[in-house]
């Protein structure tokens, strides 16, 4: 997750937030849970640093959900079935973008389950593999800390991923 240029230094930490906590409710005959953010009234208690969206949709053939441009990027991604956007067809493994300040319309022609991710405009960055940074130099700082064991550990977690060839 991309964190505002003068918050990326801050310090790492680690929340988890059981799937019972997050609001799950009904919209237009779509079933609608808020990972993170704000949509339809309902808010998501898991804490971020900048405007964010992250909704998982579950939709029955034939419903249609709007998505609103309450968050400067939005995009679309179909884990199973097919939706129509703006009149584009949309099959699994497939991100529509929104325009900026654009609804997502969001229609199922089949039951289906779509990811919605979003929030405030972050500005340029770089991304290798976990890392995001505006600085080149600090995505190499943050390989080498990775590769020699200076990241903190997550409470109960004893596997190490290496860096990516």
């Amino acid at each position: 997750m991309a964190l505002p240029a003068d918050e990326q230094e801050c310090d790492a930490d680690f929340v988890h937030y059981p799937a019972s906590d997050l609001p799950v409710f009904e919209h237009d005959a779509v079933r609608v849970t808020v990972i993170i953010g704000e949509a339809f009234g309902h808010v998501s208690p898991v804490a971020v640093r900048a405007p964010m969206l992250y909704l998982e949709l579950r939709l029955p053939a034939g419903a249609t959900i709007d998505i609103a441009a309450d968050y400067e990027e939005r995009a679309a991604y179909v884990v199973e079935g097919d939706v129509r956007i703006d009149d584009e067809s949309l099959g699994a493994g497939l991100m529509a973008v929104a325009r900026e300040g654009r609804a997502l319309r969001i229609s199922a022609t089949e039951d289906s389950h779509v990811m919605i991710v979003g929030g405030a405009h972050m500005g340029k960055r770089h991304i290798w593999w976990n890392f995001v940074s505006t600085s080149k130099e600090r995505i190499e700082q943050a390989k080498e800390d990775w590769t020699n064991g200076r990241f903190g550990k997550i409470p109960g977690e004893t596997e190490f991923i290496p860096l990516p060839d």
